[in-house]
């Protein structure tokens, strides 16, 4: 399953998001969703952040690949820098919360975000 998401900056803090009950429980998350059959990964992204956030995006470089085998579904996970235009709005999510690179251990993630996170902190 094709899945992107945003990695959102505001100043030295970047955007998660606590999933609704369809997604993985109460676990933090970054901002995104599925790839639509006719969609490039840069639309859909803009889309589920519309769909989520009703904030307009603006697509950056991706940051990176990620290929995570959940016991019932394989994901590959595309992450891009992102930035957005508008206050994000919690239409689809219980929290939303800016946090530092230093404040990541402080959250239960998705299994798929795990190396992704590594990442960030080797990064910054």
């Amino acid at each position: 399953t094709e899945v992107v998401a945003a990695l959102i900056w505001d100043q030295d803090k970047f955007m998660i998001a606590s999933a609704g009950p369809q997604g993985q429980g109460l676990l933090w998350e970054f901002v995104g969703g599925k790839v639509e059959p006719g969609e490039t990964k840069e639309q859909a992204l803009i889309r589920e952040c519309q769909e989520e956030l009703a904030v307009t995006l603006n697509v950056g470089e991706v940051f990176m690949d990620v290929v995570h085998e959940y016991p019932d579904l394989t994901v590959h996970l595309t992450l891009f820098h992102a930035a957005t235009g508008g206050v994000p709005q919690k239409l689809e999510h219980n929290d939303i919360r800016w946090i530092t690179v230093d404040e990541i251990d402080q959250f239960a993630f998705c299994p798929a975000d795990v190396e992704i996170l590594r990442r960030l902190k080797d990064a910054y």
